[in-house]
């Protein structure tokens, strides 16, 4: 059943996860989640791997919220809007490099991030979905974005010194 998708699926989840055994069980949690609601699949409205893929997102946050949650969010009253510095930097790295690196952010940072960058939700549908406030929404993202940024300066810099 749709075989094309399962690396795409399986990074989504790497993402998602702490480690490969957390992304594991949120594979196969989702796989299930998506056999049940495959009936709900419309070719008209998304692409499957669309459909696929929010259905899997959902999946990783049930996954979240019921092993890890707890104090995964702070809210803050104002959020540091420093501007984004060359993203360049992110093409030096590989994938799983990117992956490793994205996996060692905190749980709220990681998800937040993931949902905003890479899946492309909105932070109102971010804040709705994890019941939290826009600005928390948004202070995740600044903060996961500078620890990253931090995380792939050092790394690239360990790297050069090899």
């Amino acid at each position: 059943m749709y075989l094309g998708h399962r690396v795409q699926w399986y990074m989504q989840c790497l993402r998602y996860g702490e480690d490969k055994f957390e992304a594991d069980d949120i594979l196969q949690e989702g796989l299930i989640q998506i056999y049940k609601d495959l009936h709900q699949f419309d070719e008209r409205k998304a692409s499957f791997a669309t459909w696929s893929s929010r259905v899997l997102s959902h999946a990783a946050l049930k996954f979240l919220k019921r092993h890890r949650w707890n104090k995964a969010f702070t809210d803050i009253d104002s959020i540091d809007e420093t501007a984004d510095q060359e993203e360049l930097v992110y093409d030096k790295l590989a994938a799983k490099e990117l992956i490793q690196l994205l996996q060692q952010l905190p749980l709220g940072y990681r998800v937040v991030f993931n949902m905003y960058v890479i899946e492309g939700y909105k932070h109102h549908e971010i804040s709705k979905g994890l019941g939290i406030t826009i600005g928390t929404s948004k202070s995740q993202l600044s903060k996961a974005k500078k620890m990253l940024r931090e995380k792939i300066e050092f790394h690239l810099t360990e790297y050069s010194r090899k």
